[in-house]
């Protein structure tokens, strides 16, 4: 029979870790470098003490539980995500990556099964970044996208930093960010549920991901000219808010332009005086812009500017100014590494499906470093960021296999 692993191990595993931080509604708020935070790192490492791995902390704070190979000169094929999560968060996001490593190490030893090259489960310090920035700090920092003095100096609102928290919770390890035994891994594999519809959609249990979309994201001030909303023609206006409206409707034409993988989004909008009869004269907004090439990222780039540019040349009191705040490159992940996920998939009769991740995750910055991909698992409605977030535990038992099988092959 093909090996699986234990299914209710693994969800009960889950459980037990949701229950840090559990909130009224399901889910769980669980911030990094929090007392919450520790109690999660200090039940994964005593799991993975009894287990025989061996753990080592870096200077960040990142964890690495590791099972040695039976060939000293293999180096490492390393499995992982976070379990620090959104105030609003649930139980899977990040967290069923990291125990379906663990479960997939602990499935090897029930079956006494010892890999060729060592194997290891990595715990990434702040990848949802919502109490410090930036956003996937951990494997930033590991893979030279960061550098470890600035990100230590990083504060929260209240004025704590990273590296005084990394201490206070007794999880600012001696290990050199980057740095593996035997050196760099071999490859890295990280499951995950999907954060989106398109699995459920197909009532398919598998995504095969071939790469990450690139962002952009933009500060937009559009300036305009207050005045009076009863004596002031329609004709003479200046307002701001029109133009934004008109520009935030263009950024939704531009993602839909450049289909099927480019995503435009305004998530914030704030409008001045914010007065019910005073026409506005100044409104600030967010872009985020998505695609799968640069090219097209750069394509989207420039409509956007054309667009401003065009609504300044209508009207010459009004001024846009666009900033560009956040540039990811989008990243194209291993093609070994992915036919190794989707084989595994197929073997076990796993139906499946390509499918791009939206949303950044600490694979993108491992694939600079190391070669990687990922394993998509549908979550209910497609919601995530939510506590009402959720998935069934046959499609997590079914990534965790597809996990097991790809690192197994690569690892022997």
């Amino acid at each position: 029979m093909t090996l699986q692993i234990n299914s209710d191990r693994l969800w009960q595993s889950l459980m037990h870790l949701a229950e840090i931080g559990a909130t009224a509604k399901g889910g769980v708020c669980r911030l990094a470098l929090t007392d919450l935070d520790r109690q999660g790192r200090d039940l994964f490492v005593a799991w993975c003490r009894d287990a025989g791995l061996s753990v080592r902390v870096d200077a960040i704070g990142n964890l690495f539980a590791r099972r040695e190979g039976t060939d000293p000169s293999r180096r490492a094929v390393a499995m992982g995500s976070h379990i620090d999560t959104q105030p609003t968060g649930g139980k899977f996001d990040g967290n069923f990556g990291v125990l379906a490593g663990l479960e997939v190490l602990r499935t090897l030893d029930d079956a006494g099964i010892r890999t060729a090259a060592p194997l290891e489960v990595a715990v990434w310090t702040n990848e949802e970044g919502s109490r410090f920035v930036p956003v996937m700090m951990g494997s930033g920092v590991f893979s030279g996208a960061f550098g470890l003095d600035d990100v230590l100096l990083q504060q929260d609102i209240d004025g704590l930093s990273v590296g005084a928290e990394l201490a206070r919770i007794g999880y600012a390890g001696s290990q050199v960010p980057g740095e593996v035994p035997g050196g760099m891994f071999d490859a890295y594999f990280e499951a995950h549920i999907e954060q989106g519809p398109v699995l459920e959609a197909h009532d398919l249990t598998i995504g095969v991901v071939p790469g990450a979309l690139g962002q952009r994201w933009y500060d937009v001030v559009v300036t305009g000219m207050e005045a009076h909303a009863g004596p002031t023609p329609m004709n003479q206006r200046h307002d701001a808010l029109l133009a934004a409206s008109q520009l935030v409707q263009r950024i939704n034409q531009i993602a839909l332009e450049h289909a099927p993988h480019a995503r435009g989004t305004v998530g914030f909008l704030q409008v001045s005086p914010n007065s019910r009869n005073t026409i506005p004269g100044t409104v600030k907004f967010s872009v985020d812009f998505r695609a799968l090439d640069d090219e097209v990222l750069a394509a989207m780039d420039q409509a956007l500017q054309d667009s401003c540019a065009a609504l300044m040349a209508s009207d010459p009191r009004l001024n846009i100014a666009v900033e560009q705040v956040v540039y990811f490159k989008p990243c194209r992940f291993d093609a070994d590494c992915i036919g190794l996920v989707r084989n595994a998939a197929e073997t076990l009769g796993l139906a499946n499906m390509d499918v791009v991740s939206g949303a950044g995750h600490d694979a993108v910055y491992l694939a600079a470093v190391a070669p990687s991909a990922m394993i998509f698992v549908p979550c209910k409605d497609g919601i995530s960021h939510n506590e009402l977030e959720d998935a069934q535990q046959d499609h997590l038992a079914a990534g965790a296999n597809v996990l097991l099988h790809a690192v197994l092959a690569r690892a022997s």
